[in-house]
């Protein structure tokens, strides 16, 4: 049985311990140490039934490595409290490392230290039974000795531990970003439909083989912020998924639609908007993506420059192709309106805003009247000169089509929606 004097407390706080006392403290932990892999296997035990809830969603493969993980935690501790020499290396290295793969293993850090709070309490609990059933001969005071040292060891594990584990996931994080960027970028590129690649964009986005996902652009002004403010956090809030990145002058985002439609999409994106944005669902998943962005661009493209809006790029395939050839639009315009545009300002004015109103209420000069504040007949005069100078009748289907789409290439749509003029301001 060991004696000496009690141990001291220096001006700092901490407790002093004879050489003689520490002779003891490691006399006393080294009868654990044959008993190393027995108290590991036990703490293992009672690990995977008090977090069970975790380790049955997991890999046979991690209680496995959690078991051998143990074993070389609790006999190279042991063996460094013992004094004995530690051949495979030092124990902080063991903790670094423990720390970064249970990172990497994707175990929550809370575990981690609950599972070496329950190590010392084991292997303390452990002393305590052989000082009981007298397999060692030790007065109370060292054994007091030794279960501070053994806690006040377990503060430094932490420590080194959370610090090793927080660096290995903001690692993993900076590492799972650039992967993701890069496979936006791919997919944009028009990658999708490479079934290889798609398998892994799937994997790095989370996304199911049937998910139907949707791209939104939203168009970057130089020198300016993305006209969409946090578009993640409303989406979330409707269980949207969505993966932004920035593209030659363009913020834009995978979203995964799950249930929801377009409409649905719009209605939140609206309000945190500042600038010119579009939405195209992808009709052939990943395979189709490139194209579902490339037509979402060029329909933010067609809201003014200096407005704001979102918008659907289904909803805007006149403006679309009108888009797609500057030449087929200028002779477009020339030939269905070119009369009416060498008008007087004033004149040219009023009949454009007659022709916009009779499109849009069906040629209808009872409601176009109603809209424009004037008389029916009124109405009915200005579109007789409309077709004197457009040598157009709005009431074939064929002039009709070219008269709207001729407004909308000026910028001024029948319906009134916001448009960029294609040619002519």
């Amino acid at each position: 049985m060991a004696t000496g004097a009690g141990p001291r407390t220096s001006s700092t706080g901490k407790v002093e311990i004879s050489p003689e006392d520490q002779r003891a403290i490691q006399e006393a932990w080294a009868t654990l140490v044959p008993e190393s892999d027995r108290i590991a296997d036990e703490i293992t035990r009672m690990l995977l039934v008090k977090d069970r809830e975790f380790y049955e969603s997991t890999p046979a493969e991690l209680a496995a490595d959690i078991r051998a993980g143990t074993r070389e935690n609790i006999r190279r501790g042991l063996r460094n409290m013992a004094g004995q020499p530690q051949p495979e290396g030092r124990a902080v290295d063991l903790w670094r490392d423990t720390g970064r793969r249970r990172a990497r293993q994707g175990v929550p850090l809370e575990l981690v230290l609950s599972a070496y709070s329950l190590g010392v309490r084991v292997l303390w609990e452990a002393l305590l039974e052989h000082q009981r059933s007298h397999r060692l001969e030790v007065d109370e005071r060292v054994l007091i000795l030794a279960g501070h040292a053994v806690w006040s060891a377990l503060d430094v594990q932490n420590n080194i531990i959370v610090d090793a584990y927080r660096r290995e996931s903001l690692r993993m994080q900076r590492l799972d970003l650039r992967r993701r960027l890069s496979v936006l970028d791919r997919l944009a590129e028009g990658r999708g439909s490479d079934p290889i690649f798609a398998e892994e964009a799937r994997q790095v986005l989370d996304l199911g083989a049937d998910d139907r996902i949707a791209c939104v652009v939203a168009i970057l002004d130089p020198g300016a912020e993305s006209p969409l403010r946090m578009p993640e956090d409303g989406l979330e809030r409707i269980d949207v998924a969505s993966h932004w990145h920035v593209r030659g002058g363009h913020h834009f985002g995978l979203l995964v639609l799950g249930e929801h439609r377009i409409d649905d999409v719009l209605r939140v994106l609206r309000p945190m908007s500042s600038g010119r944005v579009a939405i195209m669902a992808s009709r052939t998943g990943l395979a189709g993506f490139a194209t579902a962005f490339q037509l979402a661009a060029r329909a933010a493209a067609t809201l003014p420059e200096d407005g704001r809006g979102v918008v659907s790029a289904a909803d805007r395939l006149p403006e679309l192709l009108l888009s797609r050839s500057r030449e087929v639009t200028e002779v477009l315009v020339a030939e269905a309106l070119g009369q009416i545009l060498a008008q007087p300002v004033a004149h040219r004015r009023m009949l454009l805003d007659t022709l916009g109103a009779y499109l849009k209420h069906d040629l209808s000069p009872t409601h176009a009247a109603d809209e424009l504040t004037c008389h029916r007949n009124t109405v009915i005069y200005r579109m007789r000169q409309i077709r004197e100078l457009t040598r157009l009748d709005p009431q074939r289907p064929r002039d009709r089509l070219l008269l709207a789409l001729a407004l909308i290439a000026i910028g001024r749509p029948p319906d009134g929606g916001p448009v960029a003029p294609v040619v002519i301001g």
